[in-house]
């Protein structure tokens, strides 16, 4: 039976076989070729399953990832995991170290853990979820797709960033938007200071309808109504105008 036979046969019937991978005995290289030559399926609800151990640490791992499977990860992983991820599905319990998701394109990814400086840093694409805290320059010149912090974020998230949703479930740092442009940050709890040229902005229909397309994409349950949004000025200002409103200047 071919894959795309056993895709056919699998949807809506048993799960897809499990390919069992390890980190300890393959070289990142020899990884990254195998995860590639797993035989995918027609229907695109179903994903073909690959469980890795080994991960301690390892630097740049699993980078440039162009497939559409799922991946379940158990471990720690240092700096830059999935960066310029696309298509994947990636789930992971346990913690990453700097720049997890950076330039990732499209796909998913799901870290049960902590994640340090850059997370999500100049993605274009995609969905990023870390289900602990994060740490500076969270979404750092992001141009579009999401991140998701369940936790609290450390300082400059979204710095530079022109596009793109930001979701903090916790508090934030210093100078949250700074030279930000097109881009929506959520918040739960409360910033230590917004940046120049951000500010709060009213949620809207439209704006909770994209939180929580984002919250179930991120897997994450969850009330849009419980978050604020923060916004470049000009954002804001565009967004007025073409409701037609105006702000009065009492002056």
């Amino acid at each position: 039976m071919s894959a795309d036979e056993a895709g056919s046969s699998l949807s809506g019937a048993l799960p897809p076989p499990t390919h069992q991978f390890s980190m300890q005995s393959m070289s990142d290289a020899e990884l990254i070729a195998a995860i590639h030559a797993v035989p995918t399926f027609t229907d695109p609800n179903v994903l073909a399953q690959i469980k890795i151990d080994g991960a301690n640490g390892q630097h740049a791992a699993l980078m440039r990832l162009n497939h559409p499977v799922r991946i379940q990860i158990e471990g720690s992983l240092g700096d830059y995991a999935y960066a310029y991820n696309a298509e994947t599905d990636i789930r992971q319990t346990g913690n990453v170290g700097h720049g997890v998701g950076e330039g990732m394109r499209s796909g998913a990814v799901r870290i049960r853990g902590n994640a340090g400086v850059g997370a999500g840093a100049a993605m274009t694409g995609g969905t990023l979820a870390i289900y602990g805290d994060a740490g500076d320059r969270c979404g750092a010149g992001m141009r579009s797709g999401g991140i998701f912090v369940r936790g609290d974020v450390g300082h400059e998230v979204g710095v530079g960033a022109i596009g793109g949703m930001i979701v903090i479930g916790g508090d934030a740092g210093r100078n949250l938007g700074d030279a930000m442009n097109n881009v929506s940050v959520f918040i739960r709890g409360s910033a230590e200071s917004l940046a120049d040229g951000v500010t709060e902005a009213p949620l809207r229909k439209r704006e909770m309808l994209r939180l929580g397309l984002l919250l179930i994409n991120a897997s994450i349950r969850g009330d849009a109504k419980e978050f604020r949004r923060v916004v470049p000025e000009a954002m804001l200002r565009a967004e007025e105008a073409r409701r037609g409103e105006v702000a009065p200047n009492w002056r």
